[in-house]
């Protein structure tokens, strides 16, 4: 049998087959963030047949100040439920199982939206998105963001998702605290990494508090910044271990501080060097996803032992028959 269409079972998490759709940025919301009609027939045209056994929704902003773009989701208030509902719903009655993402933009948001960016240290953002130096958040603001992030996760699970991500990748605010390059407290938030990853261990205990033991939580790890001077190997491994130890079932590999395009991207599964190591070190699935468009190489990277599943963006973007193609031709082998 494929590897891709082998089912994962670890007694939490139940999944069909390794297929993983990951978050992509749609700006198909409405303005003010509550989920459209194109929102929902994006989604129903992606999960249509079940044959993407997860589907993780595009990052959605825990609170209007962590916005990133224009028609970008929001998760940021109660009257945001029902709408999450019918998404939720009309992903499940398709046969996959739907995660909402959670996050907060931080430095890393455009202008026409924050005038106004903050971030763990008064650095601009590596990807220059915006040209503004944000402000150093204060550890009342740190509180805050915290609890902001602990009832978007209540809301995700109010509206029926299976369970809830949180963001920590592509250079928003929890990657910004992570990667040395932008964090630069002298505090209990900065210094080495067991400080820069504070804000996220107290995310993942207030969210994990709020939702249950048995809910799913997963966290989006940027595991490289593609620099020299960016985020360790031994660093990434050692919050993907203390992030299991808090309580994230599941560890979903990307890029930091590059975004989720590295310099070497020549091959398929970009970001296989990282997940490889990080699932040698955890007990927790760990998802790889960057330039997977072929099944055979998907089949070749779980083979290989370098993730748990394989998440396939792009070319489920451009073809929202991919999955079906690819799922339907392993099984005629």
């Amino acid at each position: 049998m494929s590897y891709l269409l082998k089912p994962f079972d670890n007694g939490k998490i139940k999944l069909k087959n390794r297929l993983v759709m990951p978050p992509m940025a749609t700006a198909k919301s409405d303005a003010d963030g509550r989920v459209s009609r194109e929102v929902l027939d994006y989604y129903e045209e992606k999960s249509k047949g079940g044959y993407i056994s997860l589907i993780i929704i595009e990052h959605s902003y825990i609170s209007k100040d962590g916005k990133a773009s224009l028609n970008q989701l929001s998760v940021d208030d109660d009257s945001m439920i029902e709408g999450l509902k019918k998404l939720s719903e009309t992903i499940h009655k398709n046969g996959s199982k739907a995660v909402m993402q959670i996050n907060h933009a931080g430095s890393n948001a455009r202008k026409e939206v924050n005038k106004k960016p903050v971030g763990p240290s008064a650095i601009l953002n590596p990807r220059k998105i915006t040209d503004l130096i944000p402000t150093e958040l204060t550890k009342d603001d740190i509180k805050e963001i915290i609890n902001n992030f602990k009832n978007a996760a209540i809301r995700v699970q109010k509206a029926g998702f299976y369970g809830v991500e949180i963001h920590s990748a592509h250079s928003y605010l929890l990657n910004q605290f992570l990667a040395p390059l932008t964090n630069k407290r002298t505090d209990e938030y900065g210094g080495d990494i067991h400080g820069r990853i504070k804000i996220h261990l107290e995310i993942i205990e207030a969210v994990r508090k709020a939702v249950g033991n048995d809910y799913p939580v997963l966290l989006r790890l940027g595991a490289t910044d593609d620099r020299d001077d960016g985020l360790t190997i031994n660093d990434a491994i050692e919050a993907a271990i203390c992030f299991e130890k808090a309580g994230v079932d599941m560890i979903d590999i990307s890029g930091g501080m590059c975004g989720y395009i590295p310099s070497n991207s020549n091959e398929q599964g970009y970001f296989s060097l990282q997940s490889e190591t990080i699932k040698n070190a955890v007990g927790i699935p760990v998802i790889l996803t960057g330039g997977i468009t072929e099944a055979q190489s998907a089949d070749k990277l779980l083979a290989e032992g370098k993730a748990d599943l394989i998440g396939v963006g792009r070319a489920v973007l451009k073809d929202s028959a991919w999955a079906e193609k690819t799922i339907t031709s392993l099984q005629n082998l």
